[in-house]
């Protein structure tokens, strides 16, 4: 069934306290549970406690936390005071917390005493609340009044290169991004959400936003191992779960309670597309879940979702836009192509990478002719196919492609060959220097059990031309992830140069 778009309206993001009926839950962490009239009070008393510290409009406020109640509430907070949220990734260590402290000019970073003693003198430029500090102690601020197209967050998000960049969102960018997913994903004010990414992470942040959106609830959850998120989805008899390929591999690999099980409803997956094995598993396991693929960048939240119910037939789909996005595949001269690059317009663009004009420049540019709604529009680097029903199709960054013996070779088509063999669970493609083809390409592996090199060699050369075999495999019991849960090509491209 097709749904009908909402409307493109936004607001303060700070009102989302008011999408839920008063006495319905709201947020369930260890602190207790909030419902939407507390969930109300508590932000409009945390918003005064930092507008009591002397922060002018536009201040930006740091948290490096893990999850808690002030953490949730934390972005809508500062929406309210009129401060703008720079949520830092608790998993983050010294040199990029001191990065992201430095460029944002924070005027308040918000922590534990345990963590800022892994920081040196110097690196901390600004006052330190401790998160023991009752910053809930103060008459609430009724809800605001501010502009939509007010900045209400930095997000700082690491490209292939470089230092990561801060993605300047507003209060629109963040209420359409909530209402958007809200809608496309059905949420109701029945459905409770456990929220396991990251909250500094866009797809992490959403999990509170959307469902709050919807007048749901969320229970947030920091986990050290698949046997926390089951544990969880059983004690709160979870319906949605938003996640990461690594982590559904995980999650698949673990015995399920029957009922828990059962309860999920609904599966979101992000940050890189799921195996069909996984997919066919992820069936297996919770037989009562619609499961969602979807294709998001940070300067413009999320991008495509594929409905459900054409997952089967379209495996390999990135699906088509979601509300409030415009997405266009143009060919180099910007016009609409059947392949290209992938660009993005619409109000879910973010405002641009915060005092970096010439990466601006780089990436926020002037949307295609064809567009509806012109203005400034996300390159993504991204190539796309537009094939049957609008559907897009991913195929790989540009500053990712592996250019060999002339071609130039996507390294996602690599990694699904290498894992439809059925002998590995996971992959990563990089290309390396070689004198006789430009780039040589290696394969780093996670295998579903070993020795079978030989019968997966077999299986490429079946799959593949030979421009695209690997030159070397690299087998390892374990791959390195991003702070988000990603794989984290950037660490193995360093190791394989090493």
């Amino acid at each position: 069934m097709k749904l009908e778009t909402p409307e493109p309206t936004p607001f303060p993001l700070d009102r989302l306290t008011l999408r839920g009926a008063p006495e319905a839950p709201a947020l369930l962490t260890r602190e207790g549970a909030l419902d939407y009239a507390g969930l109300e009070a508590a932000v409009g008393a945390l918003a005064a406690g930092l507008k009591a510290r002397g922060l002018p409009h536009g201040d930006r406020v740091a948290s490096w936390l893990p999850k808690n109640r002030l953490t949730s509430l934390l972005p809508l907070a500062c929406a309210r005071a009129g401060l703008i949220h720079v949520p830092v990734n608790p998993l983050l260590k010294r040199l990029q917390v001191s990065h992201i402290l430095a460029d944002s000019g924070s005027s308040l970073l918000i922590t534990a005493e345990a963590r800022v003693a892994t920081l040196e003198p110097g690196d901390i430029a600004c006052p330190v609340a401790d998160e023991s500090v009752d910053l809930f102690a103060h008459d609430p601020l009724g809800p605001s009044e501010h502009d939509p197209d007010d900045l209400a967050a930095l997000l700082y998000t690491s490209g292939s290169t470089g230092r990561p960049k801060g993605v300047m969102l507003s209060h629109a960018n963040l209420w359409l991004g909530a209402i958007s997913v809200a809608h496309y994903l059905r949420l109701t004010a029945e459905d409770r959400v456990l929220a396991v990414l990251p909250f500094a992470f866009d797809y992490g942040q959403n999990q509170l936003l959307s469902t709050w959106a919807a007048g749901g609830c969320v229970v947030p959850l920091d986990y050290l191992t698949a046997r926390d998120v089951i544990r969880a989805v059983e004690r709160y008899q979870i319906s949605t779960l938003a996640g990461v390929p690594p982590l559904f591999v995980q999650l698949i690999e673990a015995p399920w309670p029957a009922a828990a099980a059962l309860s999920l409803r609904r599966l979101t997956n992000s940050g890189g597309k799921l195996a069909p094995s996984v997919v066919r598993r992820l069936r297996e396991v919770f037989p009562a879940a619609d499961i969602y693929s979807m294709y998001g960048l940070t300067e413009a939240f999320r991008s495509t979702y594929l409905e459900p119910a054409l997952l089967d037939g379209h495996p390999d789909s990135m699906g088509s836009a979601i509300p409030f996005a415009e997405i266009m595949v143009v060919d180099a001269q910007g016009r609409e192509a059947a392949e290209g690059e992938l660009v993005h317009a619409g109000p879910l663009v973010a405002k641009g990478y915060w005092q970096d004009p010439e990466r601006t420049a780089e990436r926020f540019k002037p949307a295609p002719g064809a567009s509806t709604y012109g203005g400034t529009a996300v390159w993504s680097g991204d190539t796309v196919r537009r094939r049957e029903g609008g559907l897009l199709y991913f195929v790989g960054r540009e500053d990712g492609m592996i250019k060999t013996s002339g071609n130039r070779v996507s390294p996602t088509e690599i990694e699904e060959a290498a894992i439809a063999s059925g002998l590995i669970q996971e992959a990563v493609a990089l290309g390396y220097p070689d004198e006789r083809l430009g780039e040589g390409i290696a394969l780093i592996l996670r295998p579903d059990r070993r020795g079978e090199e030989e019968a997966l060699r077999a299986f490429l050369k079946r799959s593949l031309p030979n421009f695209m075999q690997p030159g070397h495999i690299v087998w390892r019991d374990e791959l390195p992830r991003s702070p988000n849960g990603k794989l984290d090509r950037v660490a193995l491209k360093n190791e394989l140069m090493a």
